[in-house]
């Protein structure tokens, strides 16, 4: 038997199958860096390390040891099925016959990272800036694909001494796409335990990468907050609809809410000049979404809407304006068709088509 072992990226995060497959094996196969992991685990072991780069010699020495008799752990730091042994194990076996594998999943440097940095992850794709097997090109096109899909993308092995273009083009990409202020967080596994940072693209460079980082791009709604990244979902919180609120909504249902500015207001511009008025009082309060720039008032259970101009915009009321008008029939909508008004916020917010929702 062959088990192919994710030991994490420490000692805590491994799971209790790995570990019990490490117990029950005879010879144990891996990079160096990853055995000394577990070297606490592999008294009167065989035990033979390889160096970086040799994954094939050691798929292949584990299929050897495997025909001698003897259970086998192969080694892969992370998850062996991402970017690990797993996938080299099984290209290598195909050309033998009776060869039983069982892999052992382990922590993600995606998952790991992510836990660190807060809550970025959404939706999210992982890729390999590492182009010594794969095409620039490729690599690429799946940066920009993913960077226009509005995924959250996790990079391995973002950068090294001898392969920096890839990391210049990523770069580049994300600037040209999603823009400089886009969010990207920095995972560096060191020695004496994981430094996180997070920065905007242009302020990310080359000093601040190597190959013991994971990156982790946000998507057009990721925001920092004390400190974390975070991705919202949308979920809903609930409250009460403020009577002045609902006052707008039942002028606003009638046809009786000027479109655009509202210069005639004592309060105007309550954000600033120019500001559309249309939705005085937000239809998706409280929103609880930060990435427009509301936040909580600490200790008081109020959503302060002051610093979000986005739903003043004209950009943004003319594309809530009307599929609104098709959503709300009644004012207790706001509370009752609460997730549906979300979903308009995130379609409008992310420029998708706002009737398909």
């Amino acid at each position: 038997m062959i088990n192919v072992v994710g030991v994490s990226h420490d000692r805590e995060n491994m799971t209790l199958g790995s570990i019990k497959a490490i117990e029950e094996s005879d010879v144990i196969i891996g990079y160096k860096k990853y055995i000394d992991y577990i070297e606490d685990l592999i008294e009167n072991k065989e035990v033979i390390k390889k160096g970086m780069g040799s994954e094939i010699v050691r798929a292949e020495l584990a299929i050897e040891k495997n025909f001698e008799g003897k259970n086998v752990a192969l080694i892969s730091s992370g998850d062996p099925g991402v970017f690990g042994m797993a996938n080299v194990l099984y290209q290598i076996e195909s050309r033998y016959d009776d060869v039983k594998i069982k892999v052992y999943p382990g922590i993600t440097a995606v998952n790991y990272s992510a836990d660190l940095l807060g809550a970025p992850l959404n939706d999210f794709v992982a890729i390999s800036l590492s182009n010594i097997l794969t095409p620039l090109s490729e690599i690429e096109n799946k940066i920009k694909r993913s960077l226009e899909s509005n995924l959250i993308i996790a990079i391995y092995n973002p950068i090294s001494k001898s392969r920096k273009e890839p990391f210049k083009r990523f770069k580049r990409l994300v600037e040209d796409i999603r823009g400089s202020d886009c969010l990207v967080g920095i995972v560096e596994g060191t020695d004496d335990g994981p430094i996180t940072s997070v920065v905007k693209i242009s302020n990310l460079s080359e000093e601040l990468v190597n190959m013991s980082c994971t990156l982790i791009v946000g998507n057009d709604l990721t925001y920092i907050q004390d400190g974390y990244m975070i991705t919202p979902r949308g979920y809903v919180i609930k409250s009460e609809i403020h009577p002045f609120s609902r006052q707008h909504y039942e002028k606003f249902l009638m046809g009786e809410v000027k479109h655009g500015p509202k210069k005639d207001c004592d309060f105007y511009p309550c954000h600033y000049d120019g500001q559309y008025c249309d939705f005085c009082y937000c239809p998706f309060y409280p929103c609880g979404d930060s990435s427009t720039g509301g936040s909580w008032i600490k200790g008081k259970n109020i959503w302060d809407c002051k610093d979000c101009d986005w739903i003043h915009s004209k950009e943004g009321v003319n594309c809530i304006k009307d599929p609104l008008t098709e959503i709300l029939k009644d004012v207790n909508d706001l509370k009752d068709k609460k997730k549906t008004l979300l979903k308009l916020r995130r379609a409008c917010l992310l420029k998708n088509n706002p009737y398909d929702l």
